[in-house]
């Protein structure tokens, strides 16, 4: 198993991580549009060691940081997607107000060549950089042949929507619809986190659930899924979540995963969970009270469980 080694440090990179072929681009999500980057370069070098040149944190944090968060994957998560495509160094640059100011000539040269030692790149048709996004495709194609860079433009991957784009499984998620971002990405979305103490009242309500903060993770839309979930030693257990702000017993400040899992005992707290979002079962709402929630939620955990049997195990 190739493990992917992170790079943090552009102006100091080992000499066994110099010569590669690298994927430039965010690749939030590590979706099919960038597993086809990813495979197309290797194709034309595959006698390179496969790389990507990825940035965090994502530009647009920097720029506009008052925005909620947006983020399909997380540095861990990120790598983790692109170990599995068989990519073998991640050079994760910093950027930061300084490095946005940096021009997009300095960037080809100092950075991708000097800094990072590379022989060839490619990047999609929409791949901007430098200050003010200078540079775009055909600059890097003259400067990185100049440079001795051999250089791949990819096509974006379609359907009949349209490139694949982080954006495009982003909106997925925020209008409920994790299946269809799931076929976009090639796998199952999901919330990584650790399990916090809550108010415990899932617990009296007959269904204990382990709480996550969303943190960075981008907020889909608020409301009820059909999961799975992934435990520390790997085990996957089928559950059911809310997402949201629980308008019935809550104060509605901050939104959070609450997921229960079926027939499961033991202690989570402290513990990181990946959720994947499966399906949505209805959108988040207000109850009378407790002994309406708790029925909906006892039809919500038979639904749950219905969808996952159609889906995993196909009966």
């Amino acid at each position: 198993m190739i493990t992917a080694r992170l790079h943090e440090d552009w102006t100091a990179i080992p000499d066994e991580a110099r010569g590669c072929a690298a994927a430039l681009g965010n690749f939030d999500g590590v979706h099919l549009g960038h597993a086809h980057l990813v495979h197309t370069l290797h194709s034309a070098r595959p006698d390179l060691p496969l790389a990507v040149v990825t940035f965090d944190p994502h530009p647009r944090e920097l720029f506009r940081p008052q925005d909620p968060p947006f983020r399909l994957t997380l540095s861990a998560e990120k790598r983790a997607a692109l170990e599995a495509l068989g990519v073998r160094h991640v050079f994760q640059i910093r950027f930061d107000e300084a490095f946005s100011q940096m021009s997009a000539e300095r960037f080809v040269e100092d950075v991708l060549c000097n800094g990072l030692g590379l022989k060839h790149v490619a990047c999609g048709p929409d791949f901007a950089f430098g200050h003010r996004r200078g540079g775009d495709v055909s600059f890097l194609s003259e400067r990185s042949a100049e440079l001795g860079m051999g250089f791949t433009p990819v096509q974006a991957l379609s359907d009949a929507a349209g490139p694949y784009s982080s954006s495009r499984i982003r909106r997925l998620l925020q209008d409920g619809y994790p299946e269809r971002a799931a076929e976009e990405l090639g796998r199952p979305w999901f919330i990584r986190g650790e399990v916090q103490h809550g108010d415990k009242r899932g617990r009296l309500l007959g269904f204990p659930t382990a709480n996550i903060p969303l943190g960075r993770h981008l907020e889909p839309a608020r409301g009820v899924y059909a999961v799975t979930v992934r435990l520390p030693g790997g085990q996957t257990r089928p559950g059911v979540a809310n997402i949201g702000r629980r308008p019935t017993i809550d104060d509605g400040q901050e939104s959070r995963l609450e997921v229960n899992l079926f027939d499961f005992e033991g202690d989570l707290y402290g513990q990181t969970l990946s959720v994947a979002l499966r399906r949505m079962l209805r959108a988040e709402k207000r109850f009378a009270g407790l002994d309406a929630l708790k029925e909906q939620i006892t039809q919500d955990a038979a639904q749950a469980r219905a969808v996952l049997d159609e889906e995993l195990f196909g009966h």
